[in-house]
């Protein structure tokens, strides 16, 4: 770990919001959004900033509580706002952009709030790991003009647990977080229904120890992404959780053997690009 590279970047990410004055940042509670809130707070002051936090229907229940106890622990202006993403067109029917169709739904009910409260910048929590990704959403926040602070410092994933547990974040080992239409594999619609099961299942995985999980759906099966230290825990408890996804309406439970992968559904995007 390159700490003093870490800190060297945070420098440059606090010239950058320097620059920006008076920002909105999109807040979802992750190691990534609350690392830059922490330092836009420290850097331009708690009246130039304003964390929003979108509830809607592929936002977790318990992340959204998250959300209000962090910004609540960092003393910074927080504001929560309702959407529903099912409503946006192209959203639901769930093909490769809608990443894109999410974001650009969301930036656009944020624009307005700038505009009102008389602040300079939109933001949101983009790191420099982000951009070799499948990342439609980043398509959708160049067209609004909304700013990605930590990937313009070059900072990525690495660069902000590290700095996030020196500054006393106990975000710095939180999983990844993703929306839960994420695990809803492309091509398949997504309902509200789905999103519930999935929410749901990993609810109840996760009471037994397990930190980092994603139920991903394929029509009546549930796949299970654990990571592999984990994995043994979860072949303890195996009967039960088969058990209980079937009961919350999966048909057949599987466990990923290759274990948890961010964007692991992205591999499906050369077969539908083949059949398109």
């Amino acid at each position: 770990m390159d700490v003093h590279n870490s800190l060297l970047k945070e420098q440059k990410l606090k010239g950058i919001l320097s620059e920006m004055e008076r920002i909105i940042i999109a807040f979802s509670g992750g190691v990534d959004s609350t690392y830059l809130l922490k330092v836009a707070l420290d850097t331009l002051g708690q009246e130039n900033v304003l964390a929003i936090t979108a509830d809607s229907e592929s936002f977790p229940a318990s992340e959204l509580e998250e959300t209000i106890r962090i910004a609540k622990a960092l003393n910074a202006p927080h504001q929560i706002i309702t959407m529903s993403e099912l409503s946006i067109p192209g959203y639901s029917e769930n093909d490769s952009n809608r990443c894109y169709y999410c974001k650009k739904g969301l930036f656009e009910n944020l624009y307005p709030i700038m505009i009102e409260k008389g602040y300079h910048n939109l933001t949101f929590g983009l790191i420099k790991d982000d951009l070799g990704d499948h990342r439609p959403g980043v398509k959708a926040a160049i067209e609004k003009n909304v700013r990605g602070p930590l990937a313009e410092a070059d900072i990525t994933k690495e660069d902000i647990r590290i700095r996030s547990k020196e500054l006393g974040l106990d975000t710095w080992d939180k999983p990844s977080l993703a929306c839960l239409s994420s695990r809803i594999a492309y091509g398949e619609k997504i309902t509200i229904e789905k999103l519930r099961k999935v929410d749901e299942a990993e609810q109840f995985i996760k009471g037994y120890g397990i930190k980092q999980v994603r139920v991903r759906v394929h029509n009546e099966m549930a796949r299970i992404e654990v990571e592999p230290a984990e994995m043994i825990t979860l072949l303890k408890y195996r009967d039960q959780v088969s058990e209980q996804l079937k009961l919350i309406g999966f048909k057949y439970v599987a466990m990923d053997l290759t274990g948890y992968k961010s964007g692991s559904m992205n591999q499906l995007l050369e077969g539908l690009t083949a059949k398109g």
